[in-house]
Order: C-alpha cells, then sequence, then structure tokens
C-alpha cells in the first residue's frame, strides 16, 4: 500500500488516467452510457492533480461533483439531441420509409412487388391497387414486407 501511496505522491495524474481507463473500459463492454461521465471527470481531476496537486480528499470530492453534474447536465442537455427523430441508422429497413420507389409487377389482393432502393422489394398496400411502373412512396416496414401508398400526380 505505501507503494501506491508514494507513486500517488510523485504521479496523481496516472492513478486518475489508470481510473479514467478502468470506467471507459468496462463502459464499452457494457454500453450502458453511464460510465462515460465518470472516465471524462477522471481525466479532468488527474490533469488537476497534476498541475495543482491539491490533495487525495480534495481530488475525490472534485471527482464526485464533476461525475454529479456531468452525468446529470449530458441525461438532461445531451439525451434530448440524441433521442434522433429519424429511424435508426442502423436498421436499413427503417431507412426506407419515405422512400420513393416503382411498381414492378400487379398487385393482388393489396401484394406486389415494388423496385426500391435498388433493390426489389415485397410490398402492400390498402389503396387503390397501382398500375405497373407507377410511382409509390414507402410508408412503413412489416418484416421485409414495404407498406406502400401510390404518389399523387
Amino acid at each position: 500500500m505505501e507503494a501506491v501511496a508514494g507513486f500517488y505522491a510523485l504521479q496523481p495524474f496516472w492513478l486518475w488516467l489508470g481510473l479514467a481507463a478502468l470506467f471507459l473500459a468496462i463502459e464499452v463492454a457494457s454500453g450502458t452510457g453511464w460510465l462515460l461521465w465518470p472516465a471524462a471527470s477522471a481525466f479532468v481531476v488527474g490533469l488537476l492533480a497534476q498541475a495543482v496537486h491539491p490533495g487525495f480528499v480534495a481530488e475525490l470530492g472534485l471527482f464526485a461533483v464533476l461525475t454529479i453534474a456531468s452525468t446529470y447536465l449530458a441525461r438532461r442537455f445531451l439525451r434530448p439531441v440524441l433521442d434522433a427523430k429519424e429511424p435508426d441508422l442502423n436498421d436499413p429497413l427503417l431507412r426506407l420509409v419515405g422512400q420513393r420507389g416503382q411498381v414492378l409487377s400487379p398487385f393482388e389482393q393489396g401484394r406486389g412487388r415494388v423496385f426500391v432502393d435498388g433493390k426489389e422489394w415485397a410490398a402492400q398496400t390498402e389503396e387503390a391497387i397501382p398500375a405497373i411502373s407507377q410511382e409509390v412512396v414507402v410508408t412503413g416496414v412489416d418484416g421485409s414486407v414495404l407498406k406502400v401508398r401510390t404518389v399523387a400526380p
């Protein structure tokens, strides 16, 4: 324990950097988003500890205050920005909503084939049956079947 205390007395930055790296590694492994702010706070405290040497108790208090403040501010102000109104970037089917395409085959009982985003898709509609080559717009996705409606001329 004396070795850690001696190392901390000489290089407090490395102790805080190690703690930041530990928090960051756990965050990367879990992906929760909760440990990112303690990791950043530990890094900032490490920088301040190296520059000012306020003492372990003051650093610990600063770490607690920074962690609470940064977590609160991130949840309060960053979360609305990150909660996208757009479809999930990693879900290619949801990105098709709103895109236009063309009817490839005649619709029978509301089901047919359309060409959207460079691919042929199964589609269904609840409107009047569109003609071949008529333009449609994707309104939703049900599994791998696109829900479409005709585009008004």
